[in-house]
């Protein structure tokens, strides 16, 4: 499915900056957005992209409400904006 790495990290700030300041999305959100009907095979680029804007320091990870290690964390995650 040819998204880029720029596609899904714009996506991702789209959806965040489209809810309030202390809302979250799932990966899932990110995915539908772009492929509603072919959206699981973007799962992992959507968390790669997530991934690469927490180095930029503008999103966090988060599990269960708590801020994890984006290169260790398995299962379920949260992205949001960086609390400040």
């Amino acid at each position: 499915m040819g998204v880029s790495d720029r596609e899904l990290e714009d996506r991702i700030r789209e959806l965040l900056y489209a809810r309030s300041a202390d809302s979250s999305i799932c990966p899932s959100d990110v995915a539908r957005a772009i492929a509603p009907d072919e959206w699981r095979p973007l799962m992992e680029p959507v968390r790669q992209a997530a991934r690469r804007l927490v180095a930029a320091g503008e999103v966090e990870i988060s599990q269960r409400g708590a801020v994890v290690d984006p290169d260790s964390v398995r299962g379920p995650i949260r992205i949001r904006r960086v609390h400040e």
